[in-house]
């Protein structure tokens, strides 16, 4: 084997020699270019004029190859100062990383992290997720958590920065484990938690996801899914809070003569909170509930949405809350199946929505409050079998119910707006009766669910407006009966939810906020008769009101039905100076 050694600084000191020696040529061919190409005739006769041009002719051939092999030695002299260099900062990178490695050595065996340099990131070891190195003590981020394969395990946490640096990323949780017949399905693992930014400085990590829930077996229920893993702090003079992570969604339940529920999704992670100065971090989404089994009768109910994680605090002396997760939608009911009876199989209803989590508080001093989370939608609910022969159709399993919009936070004591409410879920729509092939009568639709509620903005302090209300959800439509001889009823609508109320606007100066509109009703679904009662429709929200000075919010409409809801009041002006919010029409 053949090995070649540079030295850098001979290769820099022979590109400066043909440096050199190329400027000394140019020279040379720079002082003859003038009396050869411009060789005077001997004499007045044709041949002397034609000695003369063909002596000018190569001497500026000449010239013109000089120029070629001029710019070739100026390239090949740029290449040696290049590749000089190349080799010189190669030999400072090695020398760098061998100092490392010395000086971080002993850091490690006793601390367990380096002095200087990012920490290494966690593996999968047989199929658990380990931690993440801490960054280095004085300078480098935290490394990533390992993200777990096993059944349930929770993901590896990420570790924390140095004395400057940032958290690092929180590990994924394992899947949850397969159920057998009849038994629930294992839950899916947690996600690892953001590590910690720096000291003095840093972002924290974000949150691992959760694990999906496991499926389910035979008439089993489907697993849970597991929890988002919470975002890391922020650096304590200043950094920015970590995201968190979101929940898993639950696990499908499984077929069977009635069919095994759904799973819940997981929780969604909450956003870390941020040092003296920076950002709370926003928080995780619920995942969604699992869709229920299938039935050889009666089908089984979705899972919940999981709930919304909150937002993370602002900086102590300043900074914005972070926004909340949206809770995760609910899933749908199963289909009924042929019980071999006088009636086929009811449809299983419809999960509920998860709810909005809350938005993270501004900074003690000033900073917007976080926005609130936005509630989940309800799951349908399963159709109805159809009956057969002098059988009925089975019924529309119900929607589920939307989930509740969060409140928002409060803004900083001296300066900063509060944070809106989230907007409610809407209802599930029902499922639809089976239809009576024979002589039987067709199934009754489902009712569909209610809408979530809105959640309330909260107050400014001394100075900050009031943040606005969130919308009510509407409500589900009803499913539509099936048909026979005679045929059924149709559903009934979902009622709209109530909208959430504006803010106050600060002490001394600010503006109330505005309340959501309410949420519509839902539609009755078609059956004997004609469509069956729609929903009612939800309630405005009040207006928030002025204190000092400023004006008040305007109130928010009531959601139509079959009985419209009631419009929210605007809100008070200030006392000193301010006009009244207007009411909604």
């Amino acid at each position: 084997m053949s090995f070649v050694i540079a030295a850098p600084e001979m290769v820099a000191a022979a590109a400066t020699n043909l440096a050199s020696i190329g400027s000394t040529l140019s020279a040379a061919n720079s002082a003859a270019a003038l009396p050869t190409t411009g060789v005077l005739a001997a004499g007045a006769d044709e041949v002397s004029a034609a000695i003369a041009e063909l002596f000018g002719a190569h001497a500026q051939a000449y010239q013109a190859l000089s120029d070629e092999a001029t710019t070739f030695h100026d390239q090949f002299v740029r290449t040696l100062n290049s590749g000089a260099g190349t080799y010189v900062s190669a030999e400072a990178d090695n020398a760098r990383q061998n100092l490392l490695s010395a000086i971080n050595a002993p850091t490690r065996e006793l601390l367990g992290r380096p002095l200087i340099g990012n920490g290494a990131d966690g593996l999968t070891i047989d199929g658990v997720g380990q931690p993440g190195e801490p960054g280095g003590l004085l300078y480098g981020n935290g490394g990533n958590g390992g993200n777990s394969t096993n059944p349930g395990v929770t993901g590896g946490a990420g570790g924390a920065g140095g004395l400057i640096g940032n958290g690092g990323a929180g590990g994924h949780g394992g899947p949850g484990s397969s159920g057998a017949v009849g038994a629930t399905a294992g839950a899916g693992g947690a996600g690892g938690s953001g590590g910690a930014g720096g000291w003095l400085y840093g972002a924290g990590g974000a949150g691992g996801n959760g694990g999906i829930g496991g499926s389910a077996g035979q008439a089993g229920t489907g697993g849970l899914g597991g929890a988002g893993g919470s975002g890391g702090a922020g650096g304590w003079l200043y950094g920015a809070g970590g995201a968190g992570g979101d929940g898993g969604q639950g696990g499908t339940g499984g077929p069977g003569d009635t069919g095994g529920n759904g799973g819940n999704g997981g929780n969604g992670g909450a956003g870390g909170a941020a040092g003296l100065f920076g950002h709370g971090g926003v928080a995780g989404e619920g995942g969604g509930g699992g869709r229920g089994g299938n039935g050889g009768g009666f089908g089984g109910f979705g899972g919940t949405g999981g709930d919304g994680g909150n937002g993370g605090a602002g900086g102590w002396i300043h900074g914005n809350g972070g926004a909340a997760g949206d809770g995760g939608n609910g899933a749908f009911g199963g289909d009924g199946g042929d019980t071999g009876a006088d009636v086929g199989g009811n449809g299983g209803g419809g999960g509920f929505g998860g709810n909005g989590g809350g938005g993270g508080r501004g900074g003690w001093l000033s900073g917007d409050g976080g926005a609130a989370g936005n509630g989940g939608n309800g799951g349908g609910g399963g159709k109805g079998e159809n009956g057969v022969g002098t059988a009925d159709g089975g019924s529309g399993g119900l929607g589920g119910d939307g989930g509740v919009g969060g409140s928002g936070a409060l803004g900083g004591w001296f300066y900063g707006s509060g944070g809106a409410g989230g907007t409610g879920g809407e209802g599930g729509g029902g499922g639809n009766g089976g239809e009576a092939e024979g002589t039987g009568t067709g199934g009754g639709g489902g009712f569909g669910g209610s809408g979530g509620d809105g959640g309330n903005g909260a107050r400014g302090w001394l100075v900050g407006n009031g943040g606005a209300g969130g919308f009510g959800g509407n409500g589900g439509n009803g499913g539509n009966g099936g048909i026979g001889a005679p045929g059924g009823a149709g559903g009934g609508g979902g009622d709209g939810a109530a909208a959430g109320s504006g803010g106050s606007g600060g002490w001394v100066y600010g503006n109330g906020g505005a309340g959501g509109n309410g949420g519509n009703g839902g539609g009755g679904g078609d059956g004997v008769g004609g469509f069956a009662s729609g929903g009612n429709g939800g309630n405005g929200g009040d207006g928030g009101d002025a204190v000092l000075i400023g004006s008040g919010g305007n109130g928010g409409a009531g959601g139509s039905g079959a009985a419209d809801g009631l419009s929210g009041a605007g809100g008070s002006g200030g006392l000193l100076f301010g006009q009244p919010g207007a009411p909604a029409g």
